[in-house]
């Protein structure tokens, strides 16, 4: 009996993981249907947490319970549903089950209940098939009997997690608990997994963080997860950018003026220290504070204290300080251009945020991710990857990394669409679509002894290939910053107007 083999699950210490993936696998053994899903609430979406038959990407999607009525129907009641083959409402998993490698599918049949723990709503389990009438009457009983087993297996589980994540923070903190249920970052890669560990141990002090990595890997995503979970969660998190700060501003900005201070200021002005006060402020792009905005700043971290511009007595704060960057501040410092005694204040504790390419699979969760929010944006049926866009995806570089894995993935989507022309299929989006260099990395990968065979035929102008290797650049380099031009030279190495003029001369504006 299936009661066997997920009995002895009560009891084994199990990683989280672990165990609920067992359980699917089990259950979708026992009911010999396509799918099986074990999807958890998270505030108006159900997010996956363990899936067998599905595609690979699903486990980084996050159904919007106002735009799947099936999954809404299965929360609004207790018992069991099940979902005739000709039911008209849209099955969330249409196109993304596993057995259809080729052209997607779509399901035929489906069931599943909502989940309850020690009396509150957890979630939903959902299972699928091809077939229709796979789910009959007795497939109902049969889930029935099983459904108080697979609601204790869940409350062991919520039950394990939480006994290691209070030995990690103070047992009389009740903020929202750190763990992999909790975080709202798609990513389940080793890296990942690291990074919230350490930012789960520093989130309950008041150090100053700074978090570093290459532009698009999500450092934004990182800062909130860490006043999420910090004692200054219900207090305020202020946001700055401080790269779009212009410079004869950036001090009344963070610091506020009073009346007179310079032409305009008719009154009285807090800055962004005073709207943090209690809570965290977040500084990104740090890197770019003009210097005499960046004595300031330390002052502040030294002393606790802001002065207004203008003002003739400093003003008490109390602010955490998390600090972001691009840049290698280290660099920035030897050449003048970052104050020394700032970065060490600053760099209390450093955070290095993984580069996509560093993240193994997630690359596929977190375009199962985009996948789902293009499904939602364009009222498409589904939205899936083809083998080989999996492929493409896994092998590709990510210069831009995550924000550049997101406008690629939109842009297949808006293609897939154009070029099939109706919202009611489903979509497959293949290598071609997705505008990357197919077969790994960005730089040729051919040996020498292949080189020096080329046929001479093919060999360009120097100047053609160069004005060639220039324009992706500038490219990718645009595409990296979400066309900031600014942001772009700085990355290129080059002064904007100068940028500009190129631009123009390879026909780029």
């Amino acid at each position: 009996m299936i009661e066997d083999f997920l009995l002895p699950d009560l009891v084994a210490e199990l990683p989280a993981a672990v165990r609920l993936q067992r359980l699917v696998q089990v259950l979708r053994e026992s009911f010999t249907c396509g799918a099986v899903v074990l999807l958890q609430r998270e505030d108006d979406c159900l997010r996956p947490v363990a899936a067998v038959g599905l595609v690979q990407d699903a486990l980084g999607r996050r159904f919007d319970l106002a735009r799947h009525p099936r999954l809404a129907a299965l929360l609004s009641r207790r018992e069991i549903t099940r979902f005739e083959s000709d039911s008209t409402l849209p099955d969330p998993y249409d196109g993304l089950l596993d057995e259809s490698p080729g052209e997607p599918l779509p399901v035929h049949d489906c069931m599943g209940v909502s989940l309850y723990v020690e009396g509150e709503l957890w979630g939903a389990l959902t299972l699928d098939a091809l077939k229709a009438g796979t789910f009959d009457e007795r497939a109902r009983i049969k889930l029935l009997r099983l459904l108080p087993l697979v609601e204790a297996l869940l409350r062991v589980t919520r039950l394990e997690q939480e006994n290691r994540a209070l030995r990690m923070v103070r047992a009389d903190d009740h903020r929202a608990l750190p763990g992999v249920q909790q975080h709202g970052i798609v990513g389940h890669s080793p890296a990942v997994t690291r990074l919230l560990d350490e930012l789960a141990v520093v989130a309950d002090s008041d150090l100053t963080v700074l978090i570093t990595g290459e532009t698009g890997v999500g450092k934004e995503l990182f800062a909130h997860w860490l006043h999420r979970h910090s004692p200054r969660a219900n207090k305020p998190l202020v946001q700055v950018n401080c790269a779009a700060l212009p410079e004869s501003l950036a001090e009344s900005e963070l610091f506020g003026h009073v009346k007179g201070a310079f032409s305009g200021a008719s009154s009285d002005r807090g800055g962004r220290f005073d709207a943090a006060n209690g809570g965290t402020l977040f500084l990104d792009e740090v890197g770019e504070l003009p210097l005499h905005v960046q004595a300031k700043l330390l002052r502040t971290l030294q002393n606790g204290e802001i002065q207004r511009l203008g003002a003739d007595q400093p003003l008490r704060v109390d602010v955490r300080i998390i600090a972001a960057t691009n840049r290698n501040l280290a660099d920035s410092v030897a050449k003048g251009d970052f104050r020394a005694d700032l970065y060490h204040r600053l760099s209390v504790y450093p955070v290095p945020v993984p580069p996509l390419r560093d993240r193994d699979n997630d690359v596929l969760l977190l375009a199962g991710h985009f996948l789902e929010l293009n499904r939602a944006r364009l009222g498409v049926r589904s939205l899936r990857l083809s083998p080989d866009a999996e492929q493409a995806l896994l092998t590709y570089d990510w210069p831009g990394n995550v924000r550049e894995l997101e406008h690629v993935i939109s842009r297949a989507a808006i293609k897939a669409l154009g070029r099939n022309g109706s919202r009611q299929s489903m979509l497959s989006l293949d290598a071609a679509l997705l505008d990357i260099p197919i077969g790994g990395g960005n730089a040729s990968t051919s040996s020498p002894d292949v080189q020096a065979t080329a046929d001479t035929g093919n060999i360009q102008p120097l100047r053609i290939s160069v004005e060639a290797c220039q324009r992706e650049q500038i490219r990718q380099a645009l595409l990296a910053v979400d066309d900031n031009w600014s942001a772009a030279a700085r990355l290129l190495e080059l002064d904007a107007s100068n940028l500009h003029k190129l631009a123009r001369r390879l026909g780029l504006k």
